[in-house]
């Protein structure tokens, strides 16, 4: 991957399939990614890591472009990642992460009390904090040649103020859940920034050569409906409608962009109508089901048990016409219900995408 200054003059796109599936044209086969894909389920992976810590990886472009690559090189995936990580915007807030082996991230000074708040950077200038991933995306977009389109990412409002509050992952996130029962005002303070940034970061990012853009509302599962409805909607609703006004003032590409809001299937009406032109889902929902509760507006995306790339090679393609055959092979982004695991054999991610492609054309054909 070698570094090209000017974003512009990126090399013409020669599969689109995946973006034309976002936007609810036709396509010949299903496109396919997946979730984690740039990850240590590649022993490539593990081996370019070796050496580094997880940040100082995310905030080196060369790295960064050579991991959104690997998978690339093994499978016929529609669309390439940026390998990043969702914390990188609290730590532009001026929070400290730490990658802790065996734990995960882990912040040094999670938000205690409300007071905390003032600690965090009020007005952050996302090029000066998370240019390096702006570097990243740029010289991704190059040096995929066309290939398949770069998809873009952040983190939602409420899944990164679970992190902040918690200091990393959490079973029940109840000290984050206590804030919004507690201190709604201040948790509303704390979401709007977020938002704020959020919505910077992703035009950034569009800015630099994303083609799509994908929002993780990872922790939408720990909320009811109507916490969901107050600390959670609102905000993945703003940054919808303020991307997409502000890239069209800063005459940039309209892009996609996709809500993917785990176990939130009691708000699948409202995500239909939250602005976004793609729904991710996870895996405990049936395909017909999430079809009803959409509409036929959005495209979905998902939705196959992460756990089932474990089966045999066979079953994989079994699972996977089956799945096409629930959500119909247009206006539909293949995809697993979330990350792939460390230890997953990459053949079965391989068996999984070309059965997509082989039983979504067979579909098409008949």
């Amino acid at each position: 991957c070698s570094f090209i200054r000017s974003p512009k003059g990126f090399p013409k796109l020669k599969n689109d399939t995946f973006l034309r599936a976002a936007r609810g044209e036709e396509t010949e086969h299903t496109p396919v990614w997946c979730m984690r894909q740039a990850g240590r389920y590649l022993p490539e992976f593990r081996e370019t890591r070796a050496a580094q810590d997880f940040f100082a990886t995310c905030r080196s472009p060369k790295v960064c472009c050579e991991l959104t690559l690997q998978p690339l090189r093994r499978f016929p995936l529609d669309a390439a990642i940026i390998f990043s990580d969702i914390l990188v915007v609290p730590q532009a807030l001026g929070m400290e992460v730490v990658m802790v082996p065996g734990k995960g991230p882990t912040f040094t000074e999670p938000l205690k009390e409300v007071e905390d708040l003032l600690k965090l950077r009020q007005k952050v200038d996302v090029t000066a904090e998370l240019g390096y991933v702006f570097q990243a995306i740029t010289l991704t977009r190059h040096s995929l040649e066309g290939r398949v389109p770069l998809i873009g990412f952040s983190g939602a409002p409420w899944t990164l103020m679970s992190y902040m509050i918690e200091g990393g992952g959490s079973t029940t996130m109840a000290k984050a859940k206590s804030w919004l029962y507690r201190h709604p005002e201040a948790s509303h303070r704390l979401l709007r920034l977020l938002a704020d940034v959020i919505t910077d970061y992703l035009v950034g990012q569009v800015a630099a050569g994303a083609q799509a853009l994908q929002l993780f509302e990872s922790h939408a599962g720990h909320l009811g409906p109507e916490q969901f409805q107050d600390f959670a909607l609102p905000y993945i609703r703003d940054i919808a409608q303020a991307v997409k006004s502000r890239l069209k003032e800063e005459a940039l590409p309209l892009v996609p962009m996709i809500i993917f809001a785990k176990d939130a299937h009691y708000a699948l009406r409202d995500l239909a109508r939250a602005g976004y032109e793609v729904i991710g889902l996870d895996w405990t929902i049936q395909p017909r089901e999430a079809r009803a509760q959409t509409g036929k507006d959005v495209t979905l995306q998902g939705n196959l048990d992460p756990c089932a790339l474990y089966a045999p090679k066979e079953k994989i393609g079994e699972l996977v016409k089956k799945m096409l055959e629930g959500f119909g092979t247009q206006r539909y982004i293949a995809n697993l219900g979330h990350g792939l695991y460390p230890d997953m054999s990459p053949e079965h991610v391989g068996a999984f995408v070309e059965a997509v492609h082989a039983h979504s054309r067979h579909i098409n054909k008949h």
